[in-house]
Order: C-alpha cells, then structure tokens, then sequence
C-alpha cells in the first residue's frame, strides 16, 4: 500500500467531510477510518489484492454521496478506477429509495471485488451500537438491509463476510 496515496485520500476525505459528524457525534472521519480499518485487516488476511484501491475507495467512499465532493474531482485526483468504485458505493438518489441500494448492489457487484470489500467493511462498522433514536422496527430493516448486502457481496471476502456476519447475529434488535 502506498503511505502518500493513503494519506492523500485522507486529507481529501477529511476535507470533504469537514465538520460533519457520525449520529453519535464524533467527527466523521472516525467512520471512513473506521471502514479503511476493516480493509487493512481484511487485505492482511486476504493478500494479493488491489490495496491502494481498497484503501482509497474506503477512505472516500460516502464523499460524493455525503459532500459536495465530484466524481469527477475523484477521477482527477485518484484515477478512474477509484471513482469507479465510489460511483458504485454511492446511492443513486434519483431512484426510490427501496431502489437505491439493490441498484448500488449491482454496481457494486460489477466492480473488482475490493469495492464489495469496501461496502461489507462499511456495513460492519455500521452495525455498531445503533443510534438511540432509532425505533425497533428501524434496526430491524438495517439488519435485514446487512444480510442482503452479505447474500450479494460475501463471496468477495470471506474474512469480511465473516466479520459482517458476526456483527449482523450481535446487532441489538431492542433499544440500548
């Protein structure tokens, strides 16, 4: 993995995101950290892998989706191939929203398979303790969302398959 290529997403993922929080309140950058974590693991118990894809699709995969971040400003600074795959990680918002994640499933599904490693790594720190707010039948859905994700996009790591899996049984379906 390249260390300036690394920190060049993050100063760039940082950027976008700004002072933008996670809905427990700590600065979002803990969260593509948190993602980019998963994959390092993952890319230690998987060698042979793109790593600076990996690394840098975790690093900014919610920027255009969550920022004013273009795929274009992406395909510049990272080359096609990471703006590849943040387009497929990004919902397409001009469909319904039941719509918008089975199509990013299969745009996912279309990329090298470290794009589906960055979405299992995304949806494994997602399913952390849940936001206090959210109601049961919320969790519910985000879980039931989780195995769907892990039905299309496990066979891309079976490290991270296995990690999502084990989040998914823990994940709390009663209020914390």
């Amino acid at each position: 993995m390249d260390p300036d290529r690394y920190v060049q997403a993050l100063i760039f993922a940082a950027s976008a995101h700004g002072g933008q929080h996670t809905p427990h309140g700590l600065p979002y950058l803990t969260h593509v950290c948190s993602v980019a974590a998963e994959i390092v693991a993952a890319l230690q118990a998987e060698p042979g892998r793109d790593e600076d894809l990996a690394v840098s699709c975790a690093l900014l995969h919610d920027v255009v989706e969550d920022t004013d971040a273009t795929l274009g400003q992406l395909e510049v600074a990272f080359g096609a191939a990471v703006a590849a795959g943040v387009s497929a990680l990004t919902k397409d918002v001009s469909l319904d929203k039941p719509l918008q994640m089975l199509d990013s499933l299969d745009r996912i599904a279309a990329q090298p398979p470290e794009i589906a490693m960055v979405k299992l790594a995304d949806r494994i720190i997602n399913l952390g303790p849940p936001p206090p707010r959210w109601s049961e039948s919320k969790r519910l859905r985000y879980r039931n969302e989780a195995d769907r994700i892990l039905d299309r996009l496990g066979h891309a790591s079976p490290h991270l398959a296995r990690r999502l899996r084990g989040r998914i049984a823990a994940y709390p379906p009663d209020p914390v």
